[in-house]
């Protein structure tokens, strides 16, 4: 009786090669080495518009509370990083005329109704707040949004205040027995960006003496 059923061709070499697990492996990693070194080729591409991007807006926003005319100096050039027991670090920038601090600008954050309130600030050298500015939000439109320069001048109100001015009770919201307006149907808002504001004011007492030594000359 004959074997009838036919024997399987030998495999192909090539056909061997391609099915390899090394190749499949040295394929892979050839794969994703060059994905890697195009993301890298990208992001040093975007990197320096990204950053000069980011100056302009920092000096943008510094500008809307910050006086040109207190400072000679580069603001964002003369950084202080308070290390606050309350606070955490905070980057402080530091405006001076021929060496002397006459203001400091710094952004803490509080929390709002619908969540985080970033806040940027500028305090003079004498406690007085100069000006201060939401930076972003996501409050309720129409309500609480209210916080934004763009939307309504309530922020404004802030400008020569100080720890003093009002005291410690007059801290809050009217609703809560405070000097400042509540929004109508909006108090949780108003109340976050005021608790926020009169906390940078504490963080520049306790640190008042660090904040004003004087800058360095420079030749």
């Amino acid at each position: 009786m004959t074997d009838d059923t036919a024997a399987p061709p030998p495999a192909s070499p090539a056909r061997d090669w391609k099915s390899s697990p090394l190749v499949s492996g040295l394929l892979l990693g050839l794969f994703s080495l060059v994905s890697a070194l195009m993301l890298a080729l990208a992001s040093d591409a975007t990197r320096g518009p990204i950053a000069a991007r980011s100056a302009e807006d920092l000096l943008a926003s510094l500008a809307q509370v910050l006086p040109a005319a207190l400072h000679d100096n580069d603001p964002t050039a003369d950084i202080r990083t308070l290390a606050d027991a309350d606070e955490g670090a905070v980057r402080v920038y530091v405006a001076a005329k021929g060496g002397a601090v006459t203001a400091v600008t710094f952004e803490l954050t509080g929390y709002g109704y619908g969540g985080a309130i970033r806040v940027l600030m500028a305090v003079a050298a004498d406690g007085t707040i100069l000006g201060a500015r939401v930076l972003s939000h996501t409050e309720t439109p129409g309500l609480g949004d209210k916080i934004e320069i763009g939307k309504d001048d309530w922020i404004e109100g802030f400008a020569g205040r100080s720890l003093t001015d009002p005291g410690p009770a007059g801290w809050k919201v009217r609703r809560d027995g405070g000097v400042f307006d509540q929004f109508s149907g909006a108090t949780i808002t108003p109340r976050a960006v005021v608790g926020t504001i009169h906390r940078g004011l504490t963080l520049f007492d306790r640190h008042r003496a660090e904040l004003l030594a004087p800058l360095p000359l420079r030749s």
